[in-house]
């Protein structure tokens, strides 16, 4: 009977354990969609870019760099969180970009605290 109890305690526990690590793992703020999307070829240059996370993002502590194919930095404005979407990042172009490939370096914090980085490409005809 002891053995039984114990066995069910240890369960428990495991599982208590397993969903406490998938939530913690799930709180992280992922990339879902991006404009220009990955891979893209645009016919002319976006006048901004939007990058829209699985969770809120805390825009003082987020940011993005767009590098041409020499991995030269362009001139961006300072990004801003959307203001109806509290998940997603504009990234306004101070100018825009010239035919060529390009990469966008991101990171964020999530409103939890954690942070996340990625990049994507996209070319201009």
């Amino acid at each position: 009977m002891k053995k039984t109890a114990f066995s069910r305690v240890v369960a428990s526990l495991f599982v208590t354990s397993a969903l406490v690590v998938s939530q913690a793992a799930l709180a992280h703020a992922h990339l879902k969609t991006q404009y220009p999307a990955a891979k893209a070829v645009m016919d002319a240059s976006p006048q901004a870019l939007t990058l829209t996370f699985s969770e809120d993002i805390e825009p003082a502590f987020s940011g993005v760099d767009i590098l041409d194919a020499q991995q030269q930095p362009m001139p961006v404005a300072k990004a801003q969180r959307n203001g109806r979407q509290h998940n997603q990042l504009i990234v306004p172009l101070s100018q825009p970009l010239p035919a060529g490939s390009y990469q966008v370096n991101w990171h964020v914090l999530s409103i939890d605290g954690h942070k996340t980085q990625g990049n994507y490409s996209f070319s201009v005809k």
